[in-house]
């Protein structure tokens, strides 16, 4: 019973978050063009952030534990909700600069949240390191619910409604804020330890390049991820022509994305037993 309340309590926290996040996806193409962008500048404002993610990646980890897991999910929320807020400028410049906070805010997003739980599964409350796996396995099946969900309510927002392609983005921040509020109310402050970013770069480059098998994995992700970035940017205007509402589309991908998960679950699974390689 402790474990189920503990776990209850940071899905509180996590999944608000989540949602937010996913709501952003289905409009972010069709807001830029709305005001009047032309290919090659929305492309320039997706190269922003997928730029910053690149570099607030490797920095994230360090800065969550120097400046404290909870105060960083907060720091996220702050961020992420500043970043939704530079969508109702037209400016160009302001929407760059939103870009990048959205860079910082999905690298806060995907290492701090999951850095205060395993710190507080292990070392404070004292559970059982094996059952880390079941909290992230109900969190994953969440995040794909959401998923669907996001693109739903992002439809019925902007088009339904009426309201135009920014307001799933105003929808998101009261998410990000109860996102904050929750950590920021119910869980306890955690560090990590302090490491030098130089030497832990270092470090991760000298494993990638001793072991072919790591290298070869990386790329081969690199190259997976790299088709994701091009589809993310071209299924808009490649649909849009033909008016379809973008936020079903955007969740009938991602309803596709939880039979794939689905389906890996089933494989692997001892009535299957189909392991990886």
């Amino acid at each position: 019973p402790a474990f189920a309340r503990f776990q209850r309590g940071f899905l509180r926290g996590y999944l608000p978050a989540l949602a937010a996040d996913w709501l952003q996806g289905p409009y972010l193409y069709k807001l830029y063009q709305h005001y009047g962008f032309v290919e090659t500048q929305i492309a320039v404002l997706y190269v922003c952030g997928f730029a910053s993610s690149v570099l607030f990646g490797p920095v994230a980890a360090s800065l969550v534990d120097a400046l404290g897991r909870r105060a960083s999910c907060v720091l996220f929320s702050l961020t992420y909700s500043a970043c939704c807020l530079t969508k109702l400028s037209h400016d160009y410049l302001v929407l760059a600069a939103g870009r990048v906070l959205g860079g910082l805010s999905t690298a806060l997003l995907f290492c701090a949240f999951e850095a205060w739980y395993v710190h507080e599964h292990v070392e404070h409350h004292d559970f059982p390191a094996e059952w880390v796996p079941a909290t992230f396995s109900q969190a994953a099946f969440w995040n794909h619910v959401l998923a669907v969900g996001a693109g739903v309510v992002a439809n019925a927002a902007a088009e339904w409604l009426g309201l135009g392609p920014v307001a799933p983005f105003v929808a998101s921040i009261p998410l990000l804020v109860l996102a904050g509020a929750v950590a920021l109310k119910d869980w306890d402050e955690n560090y990590g330890k302090k490491r030098a970013l130089a030497k832990s770069c270092a470090d991760g480059l000298r494993r990638l390049l001793a072991d072919r098998r790591v290298l070869l994995l990386g790329t081969v992700q690199a190259l997976f991820e790299s088709v994701i970035y091009i589809f993310v940017f071209l299924w808009t205007p490649v649909l849009d022509p033909h008016g379809p509402p973008l936020g079903i589309v955007f969740s009938s991908f991602m309803a596709a994305s939880m039979v794939g998960a689905s389906l890996y679950r089933l494989a692997v699974s001892p009535r299957y037993r189909l392991q990886p390689v």
